[in-house]
């Protein structure tokens, strides 16, 4: 049987889309990371936001997780997220806003702890600063957080100063 020869530009189309649906199956291949569900997990409020969470946190690929409620960035992850934790009441810990997403910070070394903040259910993320900047974290899942509605915002000390005497 005579087989025709293909054009160099046609083998290397070729090869090209044999080597890439290779790394597709390979990366296909790769197991779910292992990420413990939240204690409210299965609250319907983190459907929205899990269905909007970024397919990438900087240059890092969301990966499949093996819980719900759950997401992971990076190879290894270098990013964890988990809908349905605690909701924090008031706090002295520092609070950030992030494009209208309020997060509660506790710095651990290495990895910190971001929480949502007046969202309930709430979210969490852990994150390593050092191997990512958590500016880049928080203004990637900004859209995501923000599908569970805000019911408290974060406040300051001017804030505190500003509010009217108490009767």
């Amino acid at each position: 049987m005579h087989r025709p020869q293909l054009s160099l530009p046609a083998r290397a189309a070729r090869l090209a889309l044999i080597g890439s649906l290779a790394a597709i199956s390979l990366t296909s291949c790769s197991p779910p990371v292992d990420v413990p569900a939240a204690q409210d997990a299965a609250d319907p409020a983190c459907a929205p936001m899990m269905v909007a969470l970024p397919d990438a946190i900087g240059e890092y690929p969301l990966r499949k997780t093996n819980s719900q409620a759950t997401a992971a960035w990076g190879d290894p992850s270098l990013v964890i997220l988990r809908c349905g934790v605690n909701v924090p009441g008031p706090t002295t810990d520092r609070c950030v806003t992030v494009n209208g997403i309020d997060w509660v910070i506790k710095e651990g070394n290495p990895v910190w702890t971001l929480t949502t903040y007046g969202r309930e259910p709430a979210t969490e993320i852990l994150m390593d600063p050092d191997k990512i900047s958590s500016a880049t974290v928080l203004a990637d899942l900004a859209a995501a957080a923000g599908k569970v509605p805000a019911a408290r915002n974060c406040v300051g000390q001017e804030d505190l100063q500003n509010l009217p005497p108490s009767q």
